[in-house]
């Protein structure tokens, strides 16, 4: 299995990069966020894969993290999720979030991936709860992930990219609580990265 690429890239393609290693071009397919952060073709570059085989093709996914690769590998694992739901439901969120999103039930962050209505969200929550300590989940991390939610939908809404937004949501302070109170510490570390 191609766990793991080092090489150049040579092309970057709306979902793919190429990337050469060795003399041979690996076609890799990422989430439209992390394609957008790598770098241009001649740049040297490195990417955790996962390899998916079916009867009739093979396909290469990069990452940017091993714990990315990890949870994509967990979401495939549910029955009616495929690679590229998976790509976009990773492209949701900081990954951290994300996981503490299924664990504490919210469906929000999974229904705005195309392909993922209300059922299929439950049915990745109820599958994955357990596995990230859902139980034990504090009420509060409910309210801030629920503030989180409108959060990210009021930036994208004022024009700001999902990269750029789930970036400053990741950075606000854990004693930062409140949907409003979250917004406005969002739009000042917004404001501090375009001044």
């Amino acid at each position: 299995m191609i766990s793991y690429l080092e090489g150049t890239v040579i092309f970057k393609g709306e979902r793919f990069a190429v990337v050469s290693c060795g003399g041979v071009g690996y076609k890799v397919h990422f989430a439209p966020e992390t394609l957008r952060s790598i770098p241009s073709a001649g740049s040297p570059f490195k990417t955790w894969t996962h390899l998916r085989v079916r009867e009739t093709d093979m396909e290469l996914y990069g990452f940017s993290t091993y714990a990315e690769m990890q949870f994509f590998e967990v979401l495939i694992g549910v029955s009616g999720i495929g690679p590229k739901s998976a790509l976009g439901i990773l492209g949701v969120a900081p990954l951290d979030t994300l996981k503490r999103a299924i664990a504490a039930g919210e469906m929000n962050y999974l229904t705005k991936v195309s392909g993922v209505g209300k059922r299929m969200a439950e049915k990745i929550i109820v599958e994955l709860r357990d596995k990230l300590g859902g139980a034990a989940m504090p009420d509060g991390v409910r309210t801030e992930l629920a503030a989180d939610t409108d959060v990210l939908d009021a930036l994208i809404a004022m024009g700001y990219s999902g990269r750029e937004v789930r970036e400053a949501v990741s950075r606000i302070p854990a004693n930062v609580s409140g949907t409003k109170e979250r917004l406005g510490e969002a739009l000042r570390m917004l404001g501090k990265k375009s001044a």
